[in-house]
């Protein structure tokens, strides 16, 4: 648990502890960045990573930062743009020393949905999904001939806090740069809290219910957590697969939306 919290902290921390200066290198070549997925509110990024070199995702607007790792390949990575309308500056970032890291590419983007909602449909980097999917053909499943949002929400979650297990072993041997994949959740059937908010957020986004996964804090537990909000009704709630999976285990009373007091958003996505 507590390398697990360590994990997502640094998830967290990176973005405030990243020190970014302007490399030369930075050019006007915009092949590596995609955009023909604005209007649903993503970008798509395809950089070889050197093997040698941490590379960074950096998405800034009016000062708030995200920041994700990139990985070793040449594939396009898609990710959000959760902070409304507006310009977002998007950077690739490669490591020099230590946290100091230097501008390989930057480009500004600017937003403008009328339904800012729609970002929370896709499939993105630590939301990755598609048809194919066991987990999202288990979702078609579980709502099928179901017409009510929240009906379809309640069917998967029963589903997930009934057969996912909290995995200890994986919380206390996970890698900071963890990412969820939601097939090996639902295959293997247990997970740590960042499994369990990716898999029901892309279950979700798969039958048209906007989901997010977020992180932070909630009185539920000690650590650094992640849960998600359902949008249900125009409205969007706050719904704890994690906690609850633990709670039906012990034989308690599980409550599918949980008070917002209780938590603490510091990300979301």
């Amino acid at each position: 648990m507590k390398k697990f919290y360590f994990m997502l902290m640094t998830l967290f921390v990176l973005v405030t502890s990243v020190q970014v200066t302007t490399a030369e290198a930075a050019t006007t070549d915009t092949t590596w960045l995609n955009t023909s997925k604005l209007a649903e509110g993503v970008i798509g990024v395809q950089y070889e990573v050197p093997s040698n070199k941490r590379t960074k995702l950096m998405i800034t607007k009016d000062n708030s930062s995200y920041t994700y790792n990139l990985v070793s390949s040449n594939q396009t990575e898609v990710f959000p743009l959760q902070q409304g309308n507006g310009s977002y500056k998007v950077s690739v970032l490669e490591n020099t020393t230590g946290n100091k890291y230097r501008v390989i590419y930057s480009e500004e983007v600017d937003l403008s949905l009328s339904n800012t909602n729609v970002v929370y449909l896709n499939s993105v980097q630590n939301i990755k999904w598609n048809s194919s999917d066991k987990a999202i053909q288990k979702a078609q499943q579980l709502t099928q001939g179901l017409t009510k949002d929240e009906d379809k929400v309640k069917a998967i979650y029963n589903y997930i806090v009934k057969n996912v297990q909290y995995d200890y072993t994986l919380a206390a041997n996970v890698a900071t740069d963890y990412i969820p994949n939601i097939n090996n959740t639902i295959t293997n059937k247990k997970g740590i809290c960042y499994d369990y908010s990716s898999l029901f957020a892309a279950m979700l986004r798969s039958v048209d219910i906007p989901a997010k996964l977020v992180m932070g804090n909630t009185s539920y537990v000690s650590e650094y957590h992640a849960w998600n909000e359902v949008l249900l009704n125009g409205k969007w709630v706050t719904v704890d697969t994690t906690v609850d999976a633990g709670l039906i285990k012990n034989k308690k009373t599980a409550e599918l939306i949980k008070s917002s007091s209780k938590y603490t958003s510091a990300k979301f996505y």
